[in-house]
């Protein structure tokens, strides 16, 4: 049996709500990328890196909370896009706080240099880092610092 420290990481990404319109939402502030494809360059890059990776988008704070409970068996790290959930929800904030599972956060767009009421984030105390910004590859950017992270902490 091999030890905890050269056991596979599984990584959980949750996407929160309007996610699932990317592509077609607002394609001057979020690009032309869709969540499919977003999904598609998590994985081939968790295929490259040597981690398991599993993605989970809702509307649903509720879902999106359940999922951060059950994450503490099953995943090493989390990844979050909470979306406007960000800016509004302390619940998914306390989930994360709760669970003590490294998480990072990640936008698209820079939260910052939009409306005032995106500047702050419920979330950013919790997580071991932020990147935003970059569009799609906020997230390719969250999975190798979160890796790196977990990879290091071992």
């Amino acid at each position: 049996m091999y030890s905890q420290a050269f056991r596979q990481l599984n990584i959980l990404v949750l996407h929160g709500p309007n996610l699932n319109l990317l592509g077609k939402r607002e394609p001057l502030i979020y690009g032309s990328v869709t969540l499919d494809s977003i999904n598609r360059l998590l994985t081939e890059e968790a295929d490259i890196i040597g981690i398991r990776i599993e993605c989970l988008q809702s509307n649903h704070e509720g879902v999106l909370i359940d999922a951060i409970h059950d994450s503490c068996d099953k995943y090493q790290g989390i990844m979050i896009n909470a979306g406007a959930y960000t800016h509004t929800s302390i619940a998914i904030r306390d989930a994360l706080s709760a669970v003590k599972v490294p998480t990072v956060e990640v936008h698209l767009s820079n939260i910052y240099q939009r409306e005032p009421f995106r500047h702050h984030s419920y979330i950013a105390a919790v997580a071991i880092g932020q990147i935003s910004g970059f569009g799609a590859q906020s997230y390719k950017l969250g999975l190798h610092a979160l890796v790196d992270h977990l990879r290091n902490e071992r």
